[in-house]
């Protein structure tokens, strides 16, 4: 902190400040709406408040959504605050849920016997001024709301560029409540609703990074959005350089904006490429569906919302695309016709590395049923015995020799590094003299097979096209 800083800071806790750091409160009255007044809290704790609503006041203000956003606070509608105060800020809560006054069961009686008296009269509710009288009718308007306390705006001192200055910071949390000391509510919306939904900490980020503002979407309290909530048109924006080194996430039902959402946001955090202060930023999109690396005909606007992230480079400047295309590499299992440099992620089911991850995906591939000799092949597991164990050295190479010899007989084609061989541990014949005199001589309905099988076994050296005729005999043995 400078001295400057440390200065006015021990100077709050004096009658009078610097007049030319006295803090106007501006910023903190502007957050109200003086006509959006709904109602008044009568129970607040750290984490809940309820409110009192009127149906007046909720129908004035175009009503009160499921998880819209409501103010509290003792600051009057134009006033100047004194920031120095405790009572000089806006809590900012969010509607969850109807609370029940203490006067709920009466409430319900009465307008269960006025329903009674209307029952069959279609020109007449139970809230008709022949069936209630005003009195009643303005008492039973109230009603409460329970709601979630977010957080705290307050003005505080930040350092400035040249000397401190006030600014609207938020904090997570109620820091303390008086039971009994009344707040009055207001619905968040029209201005005051996008100042929030773009609150930004000023102590974060920098001048620079306001300009690259990147709108995302708009408010919208429910599904069905009216004009005379004075929501639908704010709009959200977001800094690319706030998601770096966060963790986000994005939620949402099908079909409201959650793949467009995530096109915008990679772009913008790609767009830092070609800002004043350039930085490149690193991105991988895992993305099973093609949605981001396949083109989307609903998104016609390259400019703004290019209609694949792949051609991302495309929205940067004309004299930095040969450049920004090379740094968009897509990978895929297959080709794509509107792909071409696509870089294809096979998995080479030979390469013993791979053998138990490769059958993994051919056992996958099996129906479902009670199949023998299948839930024979899928208990077969590749697991690397101990090298010094010859015996099991041995039994293990035979396997992945069969299961080799079963991938080309599927038409998979082997690579050029490896061959086939019926070498064993310690250079000796994989298949035992015995082992082959045996399957030659058998007696098995099957000895044909047999026979052909140690024909091939017993060669020094054989080839890929001559296993599959050695794979019955081999698996079996």
């Amino acid at each position: 902190m400078s001295p400057l800083l440390s200065q006015v800071v021990q100077q709050m806790g004096q009658t009078e400040l610097p007049e030319e750091l006295m803090p106007p409160g501006q910023n903190l009255s502007s957050m109200i709406d003086g006509g959006a007044y709904v109602g008044e809290v009568f129970s607040i704790g750290y984490d809940e408040a309820l409110v009192q609503i009127h149906d007046f006041n909720r129908q004035e203000v175009g009503g009160i959504p499921a998880l819209s956003f409501l103010i509290a606070t003792r600051i009057i509608p134009g006033s100047t605050p004194d920031i120095r105060k405790e009572d000089s800020s806006l809590v900012l809560l969010r509607v969850m849920d109807h609370a029940d006054l203490p006067n709920a069961p009466e409430a319900l009686r009465v307008r269960v016997e006025n329903a009674q008296r209307v029952s069959g009269e279609l020109e007449k509710t139970f809230d008709h001024k022949d069936v209630m009288d005003p009195t009643t009718n303005n008492l039973l308007g109230y009603a409460g709301v329970r709601c979630r306390v977010l957080g705290t705006f307050y003005a505080d001192l930040i350092e400035g560029e040249t000397r401190p200055e006030y600014a609207l910071m938020f904090g997570s949390d109620l820091s303390n409540y008086y039971p009994n000391r009344g707040l009055k509510v207001f619905k968040v919306r029209g201005e005051v609703l996008g100042r929030i939904m773009n609150y930004r900490d000023p102590r974060l980020g920098s001048a620079a990074d306001n300009k690259l503002l990147v709108k995302i979407g708009n408010v919208r309290y429910a599904s069905t959005s009216r004009p005379f909530q004075q929501t639908s048109a704010v709009s959200v924006s977001l800094t690319p350089t706030d998601l770096l080194g966060q963790k986000t996430a994005l939620f949402g039902m099908t079909r409201t904006g959650k793949s467009n959402s995530t096109k915008i946001i990679l772009k913008s955090v790609f767009g830092l490429r070609w800002v004043e202060n350039p930085k490149r930023v690193g991105q991988i999109v895992f993305d099973p569906n093609g949605e981001y690396a396949n083109e989307n005909t609903q998104d016609n606007d390259s400019k703004q919302n290019p209609n694949a992230i792949k051609n991302v480079w495309g929205c940067g400047p004309s004299s930095m695309q040969d450049s920004l295309k090379t740094d968009v590499i897509t990978y895929g299992l297959l080709k794509h016709p509107f792909d071409p440099n696509r870089k294809l992620m096979l998995l080479n089911f030979y390469n013993e590395a791979n053998l138990q991850i490769g059958k993994q995906i051919i056992d996958a591939s099996f129906p479902k049923g009670n199949v023998k000799y299948i839930d024979n092949f899928k208990d077969v597991v590749f697991e690397k015995p101990d090298p010094t164990d010859q015996s099991a050295t041995t039994r293990y190479m035979r396997r992945v020799l069969c299961y080799r010899a079963l991938l080309y007989k599927a038409g998979l084609e082997p690579p050029v590094d490896i061959k086939p061989t019926n070498k064993g541990p310690f250079n000796k014949p994989l298949f035992s003299k015995a082992l082959l005199d045996a399957m030659k001589q058998s007696t098995h309905a099957s000895a044909a097979v047999y026979a052909t099988a140690a024909s091939v076994l017993e060669k020094s050296t054989v080839q890929w096209g001559e296993l599959p005729l050695a794979s019955m005999g081999c698996v079996n043995s």
